[in-house]
């Protein structure tokens, strides 16, 4: 009798030690999950809030939002954990293919409008981050809008051409620099995409390299992009770091004049949660490289 009361005790205590460690280990994951989460929104944020995917004025994240490409129109898609007409039944793996190879889960491949040529040098903890925030998302039934493409072999004939003669993918580092100048690199290249919106492209949609970040008279919705080199009759060479910085948080000028267009919805959306000492990473990065001369206005 004895023996089977500690047989008893021990199984019990065994069983409430097991539970104990078990309770502290759920609720560790749960915060690292959180914090994960919390990361993620951050870069999304840093990412302009990928406002490309909403539509101005509509539901956010949930597509539709037109863009003009050589023979035609493509479509933003609904990025919403919908589980038909967003992303809510996709992998992580298929989440991520999606963003940095430009592959849909049915290996069908996505336009480069689609900037998943910037987005595969994005720091690997980062994108990890960045799913775990996607899966946060509410979800919103939308169906996506198929392209307007005036061949019919667009898709699946020339964007393979053009990525193996045009198509620049990068080899992302595990962490992210922590370098001013090479954090405001790594951002305005990868994840914020200033590089993808201001170095002009021919009419074939292919960056102009000679021209990096020297804006254009006619930008991918027909609207003026600003020179941001450092040239100072024609960029912004007479801007401070901290006039960068501000411009980025704020959507407000040096001169008080504040930002319309693309610009101020990515700021409204996302880059105005930025935080400073990233905003002047992206300010000291720009004022590092040289400065071109291309009148814009």
């Amino acid at each position: 009798m004895w023996n089977i009361s500690l047989k008893m005790f021990f199984s019990r205590f065994g069983l409430a030690l097991w539970l104990g460690l078990l309770v502290p280990a759920a609720v560790q994951s749960q915060e690292r999950e959180k914090d994960m989460a919390a990361r993620g929104q951050y870069i999304f944020a840093v990412a302009g809030g990928c406002a490309c995917h909403t539509v101005p004025k509509g539901t956010p994240h949930a597509g539709g939002r037109a863009f003009p490409i050589p023979f035609g129109k493509a479509y933003a898609t609904n990025i919403t954990q919908d589980k038909e007409t967003g992303i809510g039944s996709w992998s992580d793996k298929e989440i991520r293919d999606s963003i940095v190879k430009g592959i849909r889960p049915n290996g069908e491949r996505l336009l480069p409008i689609m900037p998943y040529e910037a987005y595969s040098g994005m720091a690997e903890e980062d994108l990890k981050a960045l799913i775990v925030y996607l899966r946060t998302l509410k979800p919103v039934r939308k169906e996506n809008l198929q392209p307007k493409v005036y061949v019919s072999l667009f898709r699946p004939l020339v964007t393979p051409l053009w990525l193996k003669l045009f198509g620049r993918f990068s080899n992302p580092l595990a962490r992210a620099p922590k370098n001013s100048v090479e954090r405001g690199r790594y951002l305005v290249e990868h994840v914020s995409l200033c590089d993808d919106c201001h170095t002009p492209r021919n009419l074939l949609l292919v960056p102009r390299r000679a021209l990096y970040l020297a804006g254009s008279k006619v930008g991918i919705l027909g609207e003026e992009i600003p020179n941001i080199t450092p040239d100072k009759e024609t960029g912004i060479g007479e801007w401070s770091r901290n006039d960068i910085a501000e411009f980025l948080m704020t959507g407000t000028k040096p001169d008080l004049d504040n930002v319309q267009g693309l610009m101020a919805e990515v700021i409204e959306a996302g880059y105005k949660h930025m935080k400073r000492e990233d905003a002047l990473a992206i300010a000291d990065y720009i004022k590092s490289i040289p400065p071109i001369v291309n009148k814009i206005k």
